[in-house]
């Protein structure tokens, strides 16, 4: 029996009977009330006073981590040592006021913020303070009588100006600036900038980087050749090194089945050929029944066979795209039964074969517009490209209100106030990084735009002025651009809103009183005997 898999003989199948349940109809429905509402008229201004101080406080608490001088924000923790940050978006999502407009406010702001991070992995706490330097400085002007309408389509036509001055200035970073903008973005710290820039060297500007805890307090760059993804063994008895708990084979070879695998017998010619072969198999599948499982271990654990089972990475259609990734890598083939390629029928040449669709994958990303799909293409082309990096470290918005009702004729006049406010907008977050940095941001301002050439500027981490492209203080164009268009769209949002609708917060029900236990008498009490008490 050591040359061949006794497969047959180890099924057996056990009959068992359940109980049944049945469902008892309710015998009466719930009382279903809709939240009562609040309604709040900006007649007088002050809603629109109420919802600018939430503005105000969420932008001044997330404006102190601005800039490579950002201080620390202290978070309170319910379960635990409060936390220390200085990132803007983990602040970001702590905070919750009592008064319902000003949490409106919070919100509102918060969309430009988390936007731009989920779009640009970076510029929340810019996007804010910019956010609130357009809403502070619009309400300046609306509430001296200009028309919000004219005023938001302003700075609408202004963001789209400078968004086009923003395209001509960026240019494609080069290899070695790569650690610069990584560091800026790491809070001017240069050795994880190194860090990534080396990351992207090893496997390509489109490669896979990923970040997860180390094990030890340096951070460590880890390269991974191949493919690698979160499954693991669907068997412990599977393990080949039971000190680490791990499965290592070598020059194995990989069974792809697209679909799940329920009858032992589909298999036995593939692994018949493994056992006389003597190569390791390492079956991938949607899933294997426990019936097909089971002679699987039981040769292996004999000693016959090595082989270990894997359930496919990502579900659906991800699942598919992966099998034939981890296909076009390892050289095999995925079994598929709507090709007519059933796993019975397979043989050996299944595990072996090529063929090349890289370049296919790259001409689908060009063609596609969908963020969502491209960024699926893009994991496919970075495991089929290279190796991976791992770091081991220690509308635009959803309630941008639409009002057609412009008036034409002043539509001029608004466009050259709405560029006034984006203008002293503008100076919102270098104000802010300078006041973190200790030094006046009037000064930096004036001094700054004393100098026509568009890249000199204040460097914060060396408190000197100088060509800020020149000293690797460069930005992602992408992750600017997404501040303009988020911080621009919660403005415009909060320009034209003249009313607020809110939750009434019910009063919480009264504590039942609590039961308080007369005391007994001691007079003419004689001891109580133990059996007296139940525990």
């Amino acid at each position: 029996m050591a040359g061949s898999l006794s497969i047959v003989s180890a099924i057996s199948s056990n009959h068992q009977t359940f109980p049944s349940f049945s469902r008892k109809t309710p015998t009466s429905l719930l009382n279903i009330r809709a939240m009562a509402k609040d309604l709040y008229l900006n007649r007088d201004g002050s809603a629109t006073k109420k919802l600018l101080a939430g503005v105000d406080l969420v932008a001044n608490l997330v404006g102190v981590t601005l800039g490579p001088k950002g201080r620390n924000v202290v978070l309170q923790n319910k379960y635990g040592p409060p936390k220390i940050v200085n990132d803007g978006e983990t602040v970001l999502k702590e905070i919750e006021l009592e008064d319902p407009l000003e949490n409106v406010g919070v919100k509102l702001v918060r969309q430009a913020g988390a936007k731009t991070n989920d779009l640009a992995g970076d510029g929340c706490t810019t996007s804010i303070v910019l956010a609130q330097g357009l809403i502070a400085e619009g309400a300046k002007v609306t509430a001296a009588g200009m028309n919000p309408i004219q005023i938001s389509r302003g700075i609408e036509k202004t963001a789209k100006a400078l968004l086009a001055e923003l395209k001509l200035m960026s240019r494609e970073v080069e290899d070695h600036e790569l650690a610069d903008v990584a560091a800026v973005s790491a809070g001017n710290d240069y050795a994880v900038g190194h860090m990534i820039s080396e990351a992207l060297r090893r496997v390509g500007r489109r490669g896979f980087v990923t970040i997860e805890k180390g094990n030890c307090a340096e951070n460590a760059l880890k390269i991974v050749e191949g493919m690698q993804f979160d499954r693991g063994y669907l068997s412990p008895y599977f393990v080949t090194d039971r000190r680490k708990m791990i499965v290592e084979f070598h020059d194995c070879k990989l069974l792809l089945v697209d679909g799940k695998i329920t009858n032992p017998k589909e298999m036995f010619k593939l692994l018949d050929n493994a056992v006389k072969e003597e190569y390791p198999i390492v079956i991938v599948a949607e899933g294997i029944e426990q019936e097909a499982l089971a002679p699987v271990i039981r040769n292996k654990l004999r000693g016959v066979l090595k082989a270990a089972a894997i359930k496919a990475p990502a579900f659906g259609e991800r699942k598919s795209h992966y099998l034939d990734d981890i296909a076009t890598l390892t050289g095999g083939t995925v079994i598929r039964d709507e090709m007519g390629f059933t796993l019975e029928k397979a043989g050996k040449e299944v595990l072996d074969g090529f063929f090349e669709k890289t370049d296919k994958l790259r001409l689908s990303f060009q063609n596609t517009e969908e963020n969502f799909q491209k960024k699926i293409l893009n994991e496919r082309i970075a495991r089929l490209s290279g190796g991976i990096a791992i770091l081991q470290v220690g509308a635009q918005t959803q309630v941008e209100l639409k009002d057609k009702q412009l008036r034409i004729e002043d539509a001029l006049n608004a466009t050259k106030i709405g560029a006034e406010i984006f203008k002293r907008a503008l100076t919102y977050p270098i104000k802010q990084i300078a006041r973190n940095s200790g030094v006046n941001g009037n000064v930096v301002i004036e001094k700054v735009l004393s100098h026509d050439e568009p890249t000199y500027g204040y460097n914060a981490a060396r408190d000197s002025y100088e060509d800020l492209m020149a000293a690797g203080i460069i930005d992602p164009s992408k992750v600017v651009r997404c501040c303009l268009e988020h911080a621009t769209s919660v403005a415009r949002t909060f320009l034209t809103a003249d009313a607020v609708v809110v939750d009434i917060k019910e009063p919480l029900p009264p504590l039942p009183p609590l039961r308080t236990r007369k005391p007994m008498p001691t007079s003419g009490v004689g001891p109580i005997p133990p059996s007296a008490f139940s525990f």
